[in-house]
C-alpha cells in the first residue's frame, strides 16, 4: 500500500554535531590551559601563603640560578632593563611587573634588578614565590 503523501527536503541544519565537538574541545582546552605557563624555569623560594591571581597580560621578569635575566621567556643583559622595559610595557598597557628570582641568588644581585625596575618607572613590582608544602602535626 503506498501514501499519497509528499516529501520534501529538509532545511532545516543538525547543530547536534557542531555542540559534540566545541564541547569536545572545550575540554581539551580547559584540560590544557593550566600547562601552558610562560616564563623561565627558576627555583624560587617556598612560603606560607594563598596563591594570587595574575593578570594575563602581566610582566614577569625572571632570574635564574646563572644570574641570566629574562622578560618572560626572552633572556636579556641584566643591564639592559633599565632601557628595554618602558617600551615593552607602553605595547603591553601594563604598570605592574612580577620578579621571580631563584633562591640560591645573592640579595645583591636581586635588588639591583629591582632597582633598575623602579628605575625604569615602574611603581608596583610583586615577588613571585611558591607555596610551601603543607606540613602536618607529625612532620613538625
Amino acid at each position: 500500500m503506498m501514501t499519497s503523501g509528499k516529501k520534501g527536503l529538509m532545511s532545516e541544519i543538525n547543530v547536534t554535531p557542531f555542540v559534540d565537538v566545541m564541547l569536545v574541545l572545550l575540554i581539551i582546552f580547559m584540560v590544557t590551559a593550566p600547562m601552558m605557563t610562560h616564563g623561565v624555569k627558576v627555583d624560587t623560594p617556598q612560603t606560607t601563603h594563598e596563591n594570587m591571581d595574575v593578570d594575563a597580560k602581566a610582566l614577569i621578569i625572571s632570574i635564574d640560578g646563572n644570574r641570566q635575566v629574562f622578560i618572560n621567556q626572552y633572556q636579556l643583559d641584566a643591564s639592559e632593563v633599565r632601557e628595554r622595559l618602558p617600551a615593552i610595557l607602553d605595547v603591553r598597557q601594563t604598570g605592574e611587573v612580577f620578579l621571580k628570582a631563584d633562591k640560591s641568588l645573592p640579595y645583591g644581585i636581586v635588588m639591583d634588578v629591582m632597582a633598575q625596575i623602579r628605575d625604569a618607572g615602574i611603581g608596583k613590582i610583586g615577588m613571585v614565590t611558591e607555596p610551601s608544602p603543607v606540613r602536618t602535626e607529625r612532620q613538625r
